[in-house]
């Protein structure tokens, strides 16, 4: 990948694996209510900020559902997770960014809340290797709408075509494309489709890969 001067990384399912934490607080606040959650709403709620999610839900569970109870309740089981057990890193997620510090700039384009991202990241021990973290509430819409990785790039004074974007979800493939960046996919919970593909300038099994191209 030649001309890359700064790489954003996502979070969740790239640094953090906290999808699979996400995923089971989903299907245990659905159950609560009787309701069940398949991949087809977790995948397409995955890399959206809560505005987007609210809308994702009312889609898929009617105009009356109470996205913002239910969206409340995953935070409660997601809390109760993360205080007892932490939230590991994925692998390599360390050792890549030591690897690129040196290298480029380093920045952060998670849906997440900001606070929650500052918490999560300073407990792992990484926030320090990100020069700024554009935040779920700091845009209208999230993933797939390319405004985010806009707002990264414009954070740490770069073009978009200057930066790659490193990323799990289909929807964070999307915003990074629409956006002008390289997206990278390290997969995670989800395999590209075949738009996915033609999106990305490369894909990888695991964190440790970028190391073959940048």
């Amino acid at each position: 990948m030649k001309n890359i001067k700064a790489i954003i990384f996502d979070m969740d399912g790239v640094i953090l694996d906290s999808e699979s934490i996400s995923d089971i607080t989903w299907r245990k606040a659905a159950e609560e209510k009787g309701l069940s959650v398949n991949d087809e709403i977790l995948n397409a709620c995955r890399g959206s900020n809560k505005n987007d999610t609210i809308q994702t839900l009312k889609k898929y569970y009617g105009s009356d559902f109470d996205s913002e109870a239910f969206l409340e309740r995953t935070s409660e089981l997601f809390h109760e997770i993360e205080e007892k057990d932490g939230i590991p890193l994925l692998p390599y997620a360390k050792e890549i960014l030591e690897y690129l510090k040196p290298r480029y700039r380093l920045a952060l384009a998670s849906s997440t809340r900001g606070p929650t991202v500052e918490r999560q990241l300073r407990a792992a021990g990484v926030i320090d290797f990100f020069e700024t973290r554009t935040t779920g509430e700091m845009v209208e819409h999230s993933k797939p709408n390319p405004e985010i990785y806009l707002m990264a790039c414009k954070s740490i004074g770069m073009n978009p075509e200057d930066c790659a974007a490193v990323e799990d979800s289909l929807n964070g493939i999307r915003s990074a494309y629409a956006a002008g960046l390289k997206p990278v996919m390290v997969i995670d919970k989800v395999q590209p489709t075949e738009e996915i593909r033609k999106m990305c300038c490369n894909i990888f099994d695991s964190l440790d890969g970028l190391k073959t191209v940048l």
